[in-house]
């Protein structure tokens, strides 16, 4: 701001001194100052100290900043999380195998606590499920002609591709001719298919498992992870063919096969509920266990209530995130009330002028206050910038969809513009009780 020098009268052969002060502010009905005034004479302190103001904003810039691109990112991170739950369905059951008293899923071939005529006794209670499919899958080395690699896979019916909503990207999935028939057939995920061919057509091409060799029919359409892995890196065969030939899926009495997980999709997904507690009274009934579930070998996973799950950690990890990068601002904050105490003391003799020519203490807190939350406000809007660069950035990089949401923005500027406030009315108080006389006083 631009001082007025006006020369003080003095004793005959005195010198004259100068003496600065401000021009007077424009004032309203009430004789305060008007805002537009008080907007202008914080801009003009602000631009005097153009490096100091900088740095005083440099706390808000980084933690504004900070608020909006992690949040950005968290939001990024969840979204993907439930979009590829979602992909699967959330109207799903899927039963597993398990040891009594255990809260750990059977492994694979090695549960005994399903069979495939446990599957059959589910179809046969004609629930309102669109399919119920059951899986044996074990773990084996694949072996094609250029190249080898250790995978999971997975044995299961035709229904599998659609309760799955997987696509076909060459080739075809398993149909019901070769699940009856145990055909020697296999479909790849998208990376199996590329770890074993390359960029090479491997549709006919054939591979052996465990000694068997198997066509493969058909390739995946990428896919994704899942809370179950992901199908990109597994194979999928007929089940029989998995019980029968490649993994020895008999029951231990030899009467049946076992099963590693059957899957069912609810018509509506309101039913789950009492879909589920059918099956677990059904399931208690032909293992013969006891009603309270304390020695039940099964356990059942809601798709819905782990996309519930996630949903919560998620949202509880990105509050995490912007809590931490709120630390930021209060640091930036306690940065504003040191530089506003400084300057309070730098400006004593102008604050004691304005309380000699009529400045009421409301007008210098007034002002004082306008010049913190301008710097506070200022460095807001710089962070948002730069948060919202670095979240474009991290959606460009094609790794997540980071998007800058309006809440983001309105909690990043709103604490910035409470913070900047709070902090600078502890020196403007100061300033507005100062008094006069000894303040003109001041050197």
């Amino acid at each position: 701001m631009v001082a007025t020098k006006v020369m003080k009268p003095m004793a005959e052969g005195a010198e004259p001194i100068g003496v600065e002060f401000l021009p007077p502010l424009g004032t309203d009905d009430r004789g305060g100052p008007e805002i537009q005034e008080v907007v202008r004479v914080a801009i003009e302190s602000l631009l005097a100290n153009r490096m100091r103001s900088l740095l005083t904003m440099l706390g808000m810039i980084i933690g504004v900043g900070s608020i909006v691109a992690l949040l950005a990112l968290g939001a990024g991170a969840s979204n993907a999380i439930v979009g590829q739950i979602q992909g699967l369905g959330t109207n799903l059951l899927t039963i597993f195998p398990q040891a009594p008293n255990s809260d750990g899923p059977g492994r694979s071939a090695t549960g005994a606590g399903l069979t495939m005529a446990d599957a059959q006794a589910i179809a046969a209670l004609h629930l309102p499920v669109k399919g119920i499919v059951p899986s044996f899958d074990g773990d084996a080395q694949i072996i094609a002609p250029a190249a080898d690699t250790h995978a999971t896979i997975e044995g299961t019916t035709a229904a599998f591709q659609q309760l799955n909503n997987l696509s076909i990207a060459q080739g075809s999935f398993i149909d019901d001719g070769q699940v009856n028939g145990a055909s020697s057939v296999i479909v790849l995920g998208s990376n199996l298919a590329t770890t074993l061919f390359g960029r090479g057509e491997a549709v006919g091409q054939t591979v052996k498992v465990n000694g068997h060799a198997l066509r493969v029919s058909g390739v995946l359409a990428a896919k994704g992870g899942s809370m179950f892995g992901s199908i990109d890196d597994r194979a999928v065969v007929p089940i029989s063919l998995a019980q029968r030939e490649l993994f020895n899926g008999r029951t231990p009495d030899g009467n049946g096969y076992q099963v590693s997980g059957i899957t069912l999709a609810a018509t509506n997904s309101a039913d789950l509920g009492a879909i589920q507690d059918r099956i677990i009274l059904l399931l208690r009934d032909r293992h013969h266990l006891r009603a309270d579930g304390t020695t039940d070998d099964f356990r059942i996973a809601d798709q819905r209530s782990a996309l519930n799950t996630l949903t919560t950690i998620t949202t509880l990890f990105s509050v995490f995130l912007g809590a931490v990068a709120g630390i930021s601002l209060i640091v930036g904050g306690i940065g504003i009330m040191n530089i506003m105490l400084v300057s309070v003391t730098e400006r004593t003799r102008e604050i004691g002028l304005r309380k000699a020519v009529g400045a009421q203490p409301r007008d210098i807190l007034l002002q004082f206050v306008a010049e913190a939350v301008m710097i506070s406000v200022l460095g807001g809007f710089i962070g948002l910038l730069l948060g919202g660069m670095l979240a474009l950035v991290v959606t460009l990089s094609g790794v997540i969809t980071a998007p800058v949401t309006p809440g983001a923005i309105a909690i990043a500027l709103g604490f910035s513009s409470a913070v900047g406030l709070f902090f600078g009315i502890y020196p403007a108080r100061r300033a507005a009780h100062l008094n006069p006389i000894d303040a003109l006083r001041h050197e």
